[in-house]
């Protein structure tokens, strides 16, 4: 019988941040086997933006040239009033060049990411990835954790010394584990329809837009698209009344585009996409040989393209903790320091972030309206505030408390 220490390290979940978390224990010579229960990876429009904190970690996995090169370098970001047309505020990444390696926020969709880790991943000899595989239950004991797994063969059992979990939002690990999934759910969806057409003639300069308004918010974004020529998306709220029916019928989606930015002919549209909308944070990240990473572990509203690059910081910051461990450097103890830091890092730097950027966008009382637009005026304007902005957004800030516990 294999002791502990020879049994593979578990992953369930095959996206960007299960397989970064796999290539960080592969690459210190752990043995690891992903699950992954889709036939290879979600390439439907998610997350793209890739920010400074996050890039600093994909280059110490060599994985951050090829995500430059098949991604959208932007070093800025612009907050617009959409009920006035006037800008409210720009703000550059540029200016933390003295604090990182990547003054710049990357647009690189994260299917992107996670197949560019796959290829590193299967270089390894003591990696195993298996996809059509899901993880349906899990148990454990002192020594060892044992889950089930269906494929298309039948069900089986598979031991290993430590789970993680990076099976997204509706874990299954989550779930078998009975951790709460603290929050809440907002009451409207949120809806990404992805075109073609140049979006940046009418925001010249800038790649990354953010159009606050009462009813009608919207945000343009621009990625690479598979074949380099560039796609935009379109991120807008629907109200609670609207099916996905009514909303995915072409003349609605024709009148929802043309609202936003009019312009002449129809719009080619190429994806749709409409999904609920999450502010929850696990209970606990850990329990016992099992661990929370990524979605599974905490779930966010987009605005600011926070949720994809903290769940890419756990993968580092397990794989970090699990390595010492394994190799006999630290003891087991060592592993309470995953939720012990994770966790409330993801409340202040995630969460209060996010909500306050989506309040922002929506605001619908004239004089907070005011008071929002002028806050972020100043804070652009001024270099030290605007510094301080910039390096909260990057979690640059969050990645340095970090460190400094």
């Amino acid at each position: 019988m294999s002791s502990p220490a020879e049994l593979p390290i578990l992953i369930a979940g095959g996206g960007p941040v299960g397989v970064i978390t796999a290539l960080a224990l592969a690459r210190q010579g752990l043995r690891v086997h992903l699950f992954e229960a889709e036939s290879k990876v979600n390439d439907a429009p998610r997350a793209a933006t890739t920010h400074a904190a996050t890039l600093e970690m994909l280059d110490e996995l060599g994985l951050v040239d090829e995500v430059i090169r098949r991604g959208l370098v932007e070093p800025l970001f612009r907050t617009w009033d959409r009920s006035t047309g006037e800008l409210v505020a720009e703000f550059d990444f540029g200016r933390l060049k003295d604090d990182t390696r990547y003054p710049f926020a990357v647009q690189c969709e994260q299917h992107k990411l996670a197949n560019l880790a796959i290829e590193k991943l299967r270089a390894l000899p003591h990696a195993n990835l298996e996809f059509s595989a899901r993880v349906v239950a899990v148990a454990q004991s002192n020594d060892s954790v044992e889950i089930k797994v269906d494929t298309a063969a039948g069900t089986r059992a598979i031991k290993g010394s430590y789970l993680i979990g990076a099976d997204g939002g509706r874990s299954t690990v989550r779930k078998s584990l009975g951790i709460e999934f603290e929050g809440y759910t907002h009451p409207e969806r949120f809806l990404i329809l992805t075109t073609p057409f140049d979006i940046g003639t009418r925001y010249p300069g800038c790649t990354r837009n953010y159009l606050s308004h009462p009813q009608d918010w919207c945000a343009f974004f621009k990625v690479s698209g598979d074949d380099g020529k560039g796609l935009w998306r379109v991120l807008s709220s629907t109200r609670l009344e609207q099916s996905e029916a009514e909303l995915f019928e072409a003349d609605a989606v024709e009148r929802r585009l043309q609202n936003f930015i009019a312009k002449e002919g129809k719009y080619d549209v190429v994806h749709r996409n409409l999904y609920n909308v999450h502010q929850r944070v696990a209970a606990s990240f850990r329990k016992g040989r099992v661990f929370l990473a990524g979605d599974a572990a905490h779930v966010n509203n987009p605005i600011g393209g926070l949720g994809l690059n903290f769940g890419i910081h756990d993968a580092v910051e397990l794989s970090g903790l699990l390595g010492r461990v394994i190799r006999r450097e630290a003891p087991s103890e060592v592993l309470d320091l995953y939720d012990r830091h994770r966790r409330p890092l993801n409340i202040e730097f995630v969460q209060q972030q996010t909500v306050a950027n989506k309040r922002r966008m929506e605001e619908k009382d004239p004089a907070a309206r005011a008071r929002n637009f002028a806050e972020l005026a100043a804070i652009a304007a001024d270099p030290a505030a605007h510094r301080a902005y910039l390096l909260r957004a990057s979690l640059l800030e969050s990645v340095r408390k970090r460190a400094a516990a």
